[in-house]
């Protein structure tokens, strides 16, 4: 499992609008071979900022499978206007795990 991580800056004013059209994006993302969780949070500090992360079985079926599909330009279409700058994507993979005891 890899974990994409996005750091979102959304134009002033247009926050309310980003998000309605992500609920509409997150239906595109989540029929994809290979998704299996996305969530984005919105940063309590800054306004119109957010974090986006997806998790992907394999980098591959992010780059190339969801990127290289039709799917991918209905989410362009949606989602990136709203952007500026224009965000970074970063791949992450999981070292190690600590889970909380009671």
């Amino acid at each position: 499992m890899i974990l994409e991580a996005v750091m979102l800056k959304v134009k002033d004013g247009l926050e309310n609008a980003y998000e309605e059209a992500f609920r509409e994006a997150s239906v595109i993302i989540s029929s994809m071979d290979g998704y299996i969780h996305h969530e984005l949070q919105r940063c309590m500090e800054m306004r119109g900022k957010y974090l986006l992360l997806v998790q992907w079985e394999t980098l591959e079926h992010h780059t190339v499978g969801f990127r290289g599909s039709p799917q991918y330009e209905e989410w362009r279409k949606l989602l990136h206007h709203f952007y500026d700058p224009f965000p970074t994507v970063e791949h992450f993979e999981q070292v190690d795990r600590t889970i909380k005891s009671s």
